[in-house]
C-alpha cells in the first residue's frame, strides 16, 4: 500500500496546497507586519506549524471531489485546492488551541507555540509572567488562523456557482462549530467524575472524539469534496457514511499512539497523553477491565505531569495487561471495515475510489 505522503503527492496535490498556503501566508505576513513592529513572529510561527502537516484533510477533500466527477484542472479544481488549504489553516488553529488547553510542550517534534512565545518573553526579559504571555500569544495565533481559514475558503468559494458555494459554506461552518463544541466536551469530560460507570465513560470518550476530531478529520472533508464536485445530496450522504467510522478509527489510532507511539516518529514525548490525563476509550476500557490494584495505579497517576519514564512504562504495562489495547485495536478494525465497505458501496469513479481507499488505510494504520 502506498504511504500517505505518496498518495498526497498524486496529481501534484501537496505542491498545489502548499503553494496556496504560501501565497496566503505571504499576504497575511505583509498585513500583520504593517500593523505594528514585533508582529512578524506570529506568521513565522504559523509557517513553522504548517510545514509539518500531512495534508490528509486536504487530500480527503480533493480526492472525494475527483471521485465524484470533479475535473483534474480548471476553476473548480483550483477552488478545491484552496479549500484544502483552508482546512489546513483550520487544523492549525485547532492544534494551537488544543496545545494550550493540554499544556503540551511539543508538537511535531518542535516546541509548541505557547512554549516558543514563553521562551521569547524570557529571552528578552520582558516584564510580566512569561507563561501567561506565551498562552495569550498562542490563543491569538489560533484566532488568526481561524480568520485565515475563513478568508481562504471564502476566496475559493467565490469562484464557484452560488448553490455549490452556499452548501460548502454551510458544511464548513458546521464543521467549525462541531470542533469548538467538541473541544469544550473534552474539557468537560476531564473535569467530570470518571471511573464510576465504564460503559458511560467509553460513550462519553467516543462522543468527544467524534465531535472534536473524527468529523473534521475525515467525514467533513469527504463531504466537502463531494459538494464541490456538484454531487447530489444522496451522494454526499453516502460519502459521509464512510467518513464518520473512518474518522473515529483515525482518532482511536491517535489515542493509541499518544500512549505507545515512538517519540522519534510521533514528535511527542512517550506517554504524553498519560501525563496530560486524557480520558480516552483506551483509558475507559482499562478501568473497566482492571483489577483493584491496576485501577488504583491508573487513577493515581493519570494526569500527573511529573510522571517519570518508569511511571509511564508501568502504566503502559497495566493498560496492555487489562486487554484494553487489544480491544481498541479490534474496535479500530471494526470501524475501518465499516468505513471501507461504505466507500466501496458509494457511487464513485474508480481512480478516485482507489486513492480514497489508500488514504483511509494510511490514516488508520499510521505510526504518527
Amino acid at each position: 500500500m502506498p504511504s500517505a505522503s505518496a498518495l498526497v503527492e498524486i496529481e501534484n496535490l501537496r505542491h498545489d496546497v502548499d503553494g496556496a498556503l504560501s501565497r496566503h501566508l505571504a499576504r497575511l505576513g505583509d498585513e500583520v507586519a504593517a500593523t505594528g513592529p514585533g508582529t512578524a513572529a506570529l506568521t513565522e510561527q504559523v509557517t513553522t506549524l504548517l510545514d509539518g502537516g500531512k495534508r490528509l484533510r486536504a487530500a480527503f477533500c480533493y480526492w472525494s471531489f475527483r471521485a465524484h466527477g470533479g475535473a483534474a484542472e480548471g476553476l473548480a479544481r483550483d477552488a478545491v485546492v484552496r479549500v484544502g488549504a483552508a482546512l489546513e489553516l483550520f487544523q492549525a488553529a485547532a492544534l494551537l488551541h488544543d496545545d494550550v488547553m493540554d499544556a503540551s510542550d511539543t508538537r511535531r517534534g518542535r516546541p509548541t507555540a505557547h512554549r516558543v512565545f514563553e521562551a521569547r518573553h524570557a529571552e528578552h526579559r520582558w516584564t510580566g509572567d512569561a507563561e501567561r504571555f506565551g498562552t495569550a500569544a498562542a490563543i491569538l495565533l489560533g484566532d488568526l488562523c481561524l480568520v485565515a481559514c475563513h478568508r481562504e475558503a471564502g476566496a475559493a468559494l467565490d469562484a464557484l456557482p452560488a448553490p455549490v458555494a452556499r452548501t460548502a459554506r454551510d458544511l464548513l461552518d458546521a464543521m467549525m462549530s462541531e470542533v469548538v463544541v467538541g473541544q469544550y466536551l473534552d474539557v468537560l469530560v476531564q473535569a467530570e467524575a470518571w471511573g464510576l460507570d465504564p460503559v458511560a465513560d467509553e460513550e462519553r470518550a467516543r462522543l468527544v472524539l467524534r465531535a472534536k476530531s473524527a468529523r473534521y478529520s475525515v467525514e467533513r472533508p469527504l463531504a466537502l469534496g463531494a459538494v464541490l464536485a456538484g454531487a447530489a445530496p444522496e451522494a454526499v450522504t453516502a460519502i459521509s457514511a464512510a467518513g464518520l467510522p473512518l474518522g473515529e478509527a483515525f482518532q482511536l489510532r491517535d489515542d493509541l499512539l499518544g500512549v505507545f507511539g515512538d517519540p522519534e516518529v510521533t514528535g511527542k514525548p512517550a506517554g504524553d497523553d498519560l501525563r496530560e490525563g486524557k480520558r480516552t476509550v483506551l483509558v475507559a476500557r482499562t478501568l473497566a477491565a482492571a483489577d483493584d490494584e491496576t485501577r488504583l495505579l491508573v487513577t493515581k497517576h493519570l494526569g500527573d505531569p511529573r510522571l517519570t519514564d518508569s511511571d509511564v512504562a508501568a502504566l503502559r504495562a497495566a493498560i496492555t495487561a487489562s486487554g484494553a489495547v487489544t480491544g481498541v485495536e479490534a474496535l479500530i478494525e471494526e470501524l475501518a471495515t465499516a468505513g471501507l465497505s461504505a466507500l466501496a458501496a458509494a457511487d464513485l469513479e474508480a481512480d478516485g475510489r482507489e486513492v480514497l481507499t489508500g488514504l483511509a488505510r494510511a490514516a488508520v494504520d499510521r505510526a504518527a
